[in-house]
């Protein structure tokens, strides 16, 4: 089964008056819908948007693995665990909140800041939080602590990338334009694969796309 979102479908959050725009693609904080909970692990994949100067205040996660991909601009993390680094575009960073972690996201540079961050419900709560950036990632990351696999592809016009076969596999294009089936595919979109045998992305331009291959937690924990 496949189901397509459009960018236009996302709930809109964030604060604009202080120069924070999010998109949501599940169900998050007011925007509460019991039918779109989750989907596999993922249980948050949101597009922000911070002007210079904007940024997300401490706060607490816990029991959440926390992925962020930079589109454009430069994102400054500092966490209670002591980590502080600046992510660009094409970096991966991963926070695992484990048994509670704090941290501040901010925009401390002259251009607008863009990233996507999404929220994956690890196997097993708990434990010591960790952290890691991945620079230049080329391809794709494990992250076994959810039983998911991020697959980045950059495609150019005409050039296409599989989609894994997994019980579950979400597709957001990040930029650019790709189809799969009889689907045209812009920013901002995602399509979520349910027990499919995969399937093919072609690009129909210069394309970004993250593609998360996820195992049925529930035959994890069997």
């Amino acid at each position: 089964m496949i189901r397509i979102q459009r960018a236009t479908e996302r709930y809109p959050g964030g604060d604009p008056a202080a120069g924070i725009e999010t998109r949501h693609a599940l169900s998050f904080g007011p925007h509460y819908d019991p039918d779109n909970l989750r989907f596999g692990a993922l249980l948050a994949c949101n597009e922000e948007r911070l002007a210079p100067g904007a940024g997300f205040d401490e706060h607490p996660h816990s029991h959440t693995e926390i992925v962020t991909w930079v589109v454009e601009g430069e994102l400054t993390h500092t966490d209670s665990t002591g980590h502080t680094s600046v992510v660009r575009p094409g970096d991966l960073q991963h926070l695992g909140a484990a048994g509670g972690v704090r941290h501040v996201e901010r925009n401390d540079g002259a251009a607008p800041l863009v990233f996507v961050q999404m929220w994956l419900a690890p196997l097993s709560p708990g434990g010591e939080p960790s952290y890691q950036v991945v620079r230049d990632l080329e391809d794709a990351y494990d992250l076994p602590a959810a039983g998911a696999v991020l697959h980045v592809h950059r495609l150019g016009a005409g050039e296409s990338a599989e989609v894994p076969p997994a019980d579950f596999a979400y597709v957001h294009v990040v930029r650019g334009g790709v189809s799969l089936g009889d689907e045209e595919l812009a920013p901002g979109d995602a399509a979520r694969l349910t027990g499919t045998g995969g399937a093919a992305l072609a690009a129909t331009s210069d394309a970004e796309v993250l593609i998360w291959e996820m195992r049925d937690w529930r035959k994890a924990l069997g």
